[in-house]
């Protein structure tokens, strides 16, 4: 089984899914992100495979949005803190 996450900040999704799905008993699971935050939590759940990490910034594009904006850029970028604060 594959649990495939978008990006990961605290992990507590990938958890709770890894979890639930770990009391169906399966072969085996891995789970994949495209993005990692490393945000330095001591209780974090790290993914088997990633594209990438990063710092604790917000991010766009590739279907991660803002408010429903920036969705289809063809790359990822980060946005300004002001933008969204």
């Amino acid at each position: 089984m594959v649990i495939v996450d978008d990006i990961i900040d605290s992990g507590l999704t990938l958890k709770y899914l890894k979890d639930l799905l770990s009391a169906r008993k399966p072969a085996s699971i891995k789970t994949i992100s495209l993005i990692e935050k490393q945000l330095g939590l001591k209780d974090r759940i790290v993914p088997d495979y990633n594209g990438f990490t990063m710092g604790d910034h917000f991010v766009v594009g590739y279907g991660l949005d803002y408010s429903d904006y920036y969705r289809n850029l063809p790359y990822i970028g980060i946005l300004k803190p002001e933008t969204y604060q």
